[in-house]
């Protein structure tokens, strides 16, 4: 892998990510946000309907290196039945080390489902791990392996609401959102969000959604943090201005 910015030269994703500790950037009211998302060159954020052919494995493990330095990994209810999630931080390993850097043995995964319509018989739900779903619904989710907790919002998620209740009640500095693009745009719209990881893969499809769907207040300034590239496939790290 190359780092095209800053300091170009060689580098591996271990090497990128081991100075970054999202979680020592906490705010009072909420965590530390940054999104992740893959897109094609034409600006699409799935293939078929997932998200996951997109990308390369080089995107597959810049994505698990990226979960390995959260408290929390979030996604919405369409991501959730596309993708059928299992374990976020799946090797053994990895769990480890994120206990030695100070961080809870599994990620939280916080899903948002307005309606509680989730696959329930996903790997996620019946491997273990801690889930967390807010909803406006109130109907009772079945029993699952997972240690599971369901909070409520009346009428629909607010989504700063949520991320005050994860920062109070759950302790969690650091979140990484994984989409999609929905909730994406919602804490981008909202001023929800501190930065973005940004894969771009070398396809075209010429269809399917973007990576934000629904119009933003304003345009928003960015800076680029790093630019990394490997087989034309180019990874961006971006900060808010």
């Amino acid at each position: 892998m190359r780092r095209l910015l800053p300091d170009p030269g060689e580098t591996s994703i271990e090497q990128q990510l081991d100075g970054y500790r999202p979680w020592e950037e906490p705010g009072e009211e909420r965590p530390h946000v940054a999104m992740n998302f893959a897109e094609t060159l034409d600006g699409r954020a799935t293939i078929e309907g997932r998200s996951g052919p997109i990308g390369s494995a080089t995107d597959t493990a810049m994505l698990v290196g990226l979960r390995s330095r959260f408290d929390a990994v979030m996604i919405g209810a369409g991501t959730m039945r596309a993708e059928r999630y299992g374990r976020v931080v799946a090797d053994q390993a990895r769990r480890e080390r994120r206990e030695r850097l100070g961080l809870p043995h599994d990620p939280l995964v916080v899903i948002v489902s307005g309606r509680l319509d989730l696959p329930w018989d996903a790997p996620l739900f019946s491997e273990g791990g801690r889930v967390l779903v807010f909803t406006a619904s109130d109907q009772e989710p079945p029993a699952v392996e997972a240690s599971l907790r369901v909070v409520r919002h009346e009428g629909r998620v607010e989504m700063a609401e949520a991320l005050r209740y994860l920062r109070r009640e759950r302790g969690i500095r650091a979140l990484l959102c994984e989409g999609g693009p929905r909730l994406h745009s919602e804490l981008w719209s909202l001023g929800l969000v501190d930065e973005l990881f940004l894969t771009v893969a070398p396809k075209l499809t010429g269809a399917g959604p973007s990576i934000l769907e629904g119009e933003l207040p304003a345009p928003t300034p960015l800076q680029l943090a790093w630019l990394l590239e490997q087989d034309g496939e180019l990874f961006g790290r971006y900060r808010r201005a």
